[in-house]
Formats: structure tokens, C-alpha cells, sequence
């Protein structure tokens, strides 16, 4: 139909990792949402035991980053995460192999997990995390997420690496000779 507009076309470099982070995102604030209901609104008050007693789900809230790192400083955490996520954003678009699929999946992980965690900064003013295997600092989807994310593009980068550029053309000196030896008027 002449004169018709047709809606953008979304590149498949962004198509896949949009369409995963928007799948982690939903898995992760409804999880979150299930544990708040399940074990809260308190904090580590209750707990439920998923087989060996080294993993569990427990209900807590991290207003820090990593490990509950830096809790007295949230504010700064919301500003960095969107800062961090928007430059991440831009290494993709510019810098990354962004036509390579597992690329593709490792940016919708990280992105997907990082939006999960700012919209639980930005609704509650903390990161509800859940997940307790053994000593090691309870965490959530979106945290698992981002190490997969990371630990995938880091994998491919090391391994990978970028395809190699194609090698020059071969000069042709014949036709710089023959340029050369014209005399200019």
C-alpha cells in the first residue's frame, strides 16, 4: 500500500538481549515478590531448607552492593547501577560484537539482572535478595543474572575474541609508478 508507514524494525542485536533481559526481569520480581510473601516482611526471620542445610531461602534486604557491601550509602547505588547499566548499553552498541549470538545472550543476562536489582532500588530503596548457599552472601535472580552475564561475555572476549579484520588489499605499485612518471602541466 503506497504512503503506508511502517512501524522501526528492531535490529536483531537488540531484538534477542531485549527479549531475555525482559524474561530475567519478570523472573526475578516475581520471585522476589513470592519470597517477600513467603518468608517476610522481616527480614531473616524465617527460613525454608531446600535439601542439604546449606541451602536455603531466606528473605533479606541488601541497600548496599556486592555482599551487602557499603549499606549505609543506597542512593549512590541506584545513581551508579543506572550509570553502570547505561555505559554497558553503549559498550554493546559500540565497542562489543554485538551480531555474534552469545554475546547477545550475555548482554540480555547482564541487563536483564541489572534492571531487576534498580527496580527493586527504586520501588523499596533496596535489593530484596533470597537465595543462601552456605557461607556465601545471599542473592537473587538478577545477581545470578549478571555473573552468568559477565562470566559468558568475559568467556567469549578471552576465548573468541573479535573475528580478525580483514588483511589489506594488495598495494599495486604499477599504477603508482605509472601515476608518478606523468609530468604535470
Amino acid at each position: 500500500m503506497k504512503g503506508s508507514i511502517s512501524p522501526p524494525v528492531l535490529p536483531l542485536r537488540w531484538a534477542i538481549p531485549l527479549v531475555l533481559a525482559l524474561f530475567v526481569i519478570v523472573c526475578d520480581q516475581l520471585t522476589k515478590m513470592m519470597i517477600v510473601a513467603t518468608l517476610g516482611p522481616e527480614p531473616f526471620t524465617r527460613r525454608i531448607t531446600l535439601g542439604p542445610s546449606w541451602l536455603n531461602l531466606v528473605y533479606s534486604q541488601n541497600t548496599g552492593v556486592a555482599f551487602g557491601l557499603f549499606r549505609q550509602i543506597p542512593l549512590f547505588f541506584l545513581f551508579t547501577s543506572i550509570v553502570i547499566t547505561l555505559a554497558a548499553l553503549y559498550a554493546y552498541h559500540a565497542y562489543l560484537p554485538n551480531q555474534v549470538p552469545w554475546v547477545q545472550l550475555a548482554m540480555g543476562l547482564i541487563l536483564g539482572g541489572a534492571v531487576g536489582n534498580i527496580i527493586d532500588r527504586v520501588r523499596l530503596g533496596w535489593v530484596v535478595d533470597f537465595m543462601s548457599v552456605g557461607w556465601w552472601p545471599v542473592f537473587n535472580v538478577a545477581d545470578s543474572a549478571i555473573v552468568l552475564g559477565v562470566l559468558a561475555l568475559t568467556g567469549y572476549l578471552i576465548i573468541v575474541g573479535e573475528p580478525p579484520a580483514s588483511p589489506m588489499p594488495p598495494r599495486d605499485d604499477g599504477l603508482l609508478q605509472d601515476l608518478l612518471s606523468h609530468d604535470v602541466d
